[in-house]
């Protein structure tokens, strides 16, 4: 394999060089050789599972515990944003619940008040009851009147009602109570999550590829602080324009160059092409894996690459400067000019797909002798 990474078909053409008109003209004859075609894609190096570290709350970082090549574990603490706010309604949030699930205990003023109630209205039924009793037996032997006898009924009847009443009533005390204490509870949960955004932890493991801020910068929600990733797994990120993606395969050979060294070349394969459009780069994403020992893995690297998308054999191949930009060829002898169906045109090279073969003797007076400058076209005027 060649070590140019933009390789071109070196090919020998029998060529003929005649005069018509002052003008030079020259003769060839296309030839048979295979060809490969590629797309180049330009990129940089990225590394696996690459991520932005972000703060979750506002306000100014207190510690900022890494530096640029630093490997985390996820769950650790990276840095600490002061935001005090969070930390008073925590506090004021556990304080609440603290007293709303003492209030939910049998010692609680609220419920022992209630209880108290219920002990007296039964004290009070239960002497009612005893009274009524009595009353009954009187009545039966004749001694009391019977609106004495209605009068007993009646008392016991409003003394076993307030009973009820109280027994219900400590009831609702208490499920006030436990209603309190899981409000309380939540909104101490919450508190306390929101306290946690304070602490910006890593989420994957990987190493501290950029260090964005430093203890005492002011950070807003979502604002990133540094950079996470795999450096032992880097790849090439690359942008395929529009007119090209289509040719673009997974499995297929790609030939990366690096722009810190452009005498190096590493082979690849294309790896991921990325489901959407880029707005920012106005063109497609594919990840390129390396195939060979990558013994450079900076992320943010430029690159450049080629892709093999075809390779066809026996193609049939012309000097593009026969063909103009209507693909038309002049063919020796012939007064018209013949169209041809090409499938590549490089600034060097078309492949002719159909139009001509092997034995067709074209002509062009597409030549560097030909072409008259502005100062030389002044000069012929005159």
């Amino acid at each position: 394999m060649n070590q140019k990474l933009i390789r071109t078909i070196v090919l020998t053409f029998p060529v003929l060089l005649f005069y018509s008109c002052g003008k030079k003209t020259e003769e060839t004859k296309p030839i048979r050789k295979d060809v490969t075609e590629t797309v180049f894609a330009s990129g940089i190096l990225e590394a696996d599972n690459t991520y932005d570290l972000t703060a979750q709350a506002d306000g100014y970082l207190s510690q900022v515990n890494f530096e640029e090549g630093d490997v985390v574990a996820p769950g650790n603490v990276l840095a600490i944003v002061n935001n005090r706010e969070a930390a008073f309604n925590e506090q004021s949030a556990t304080d609440l619940y603290k007293i709303a699930h003492r209030n939910t205990q049998n010692n609680a003023p609220a419920l022992q008040q209630a209880q108290n109630t219920i002990n007296i209205n039964k004290q009070k039924m239960e002497l009612d009851l005893t009274n009524l009793q009595r009353y009954q037996k009187l009545w039966e032997n004749n001694s009391i009147a019977k609106i004495d006898l209605d009068n007993a009924k009646i008392q016991y009847e409003s003394s076993k009602s307030n009973y009820e009443n109280a027994l219900e009533n400590y009831k609702q005390s208490q499920q006030q109570a436990n209603q309190q204490a899981i409000s309380t509870q939540a909104t101490k949960n919450i508190y306390e999550l929101i306290t946690g955004k304070n602490k910006i932890s890593a989420v994957v493991a990987g190493k501290i590829l950029k260090k964005y801020k430093q203890p005492g910068d002011y950070v807003k929600r979502g604002e990133s602080i540094a950079l996470i990733g795999n450096i032992h797994d880097i790849y090439s990120k690359v942008n395929v324009d529009e007119g090209n993606i289509g040719k673009i395969k997974v499995g297929q050979i790609a030939y990366i160059q690096l722009n810190i060294n452009k005498e190096k070349i590493y082979k690849g394969t294309v790896k991921e092409i990325y489901p959407s459009f880029d707005e920012s780069t106005q063109s497609f994403i594919c990840k390129l894996a390396f195939t060979d020992s990558l013994d450079f893995t900076i992320v943010n690297t430029q690159l450049q690459s080629n892709i093999i998308v075809t390779t066809t054999k026996n193609a049939l191949l012309i000097p593009r400067k026969y063909l103009d930009f209507g693909g038309y060829v002049q063919v020796k002898g012939q007064k018209e000019k013949v169209k041809v169906v090409t499938k590549f045109v490089s600034n060097e090279w078309v492949q002719v797909l159909s139009g001509i073969d092997e034995n067709t003797v074209l002509v062009t007076e597409n030549l560097a002798a030909n072409k008259t400058n502005t100062s030389e076209a002044g000069a012929q005027l005159n």
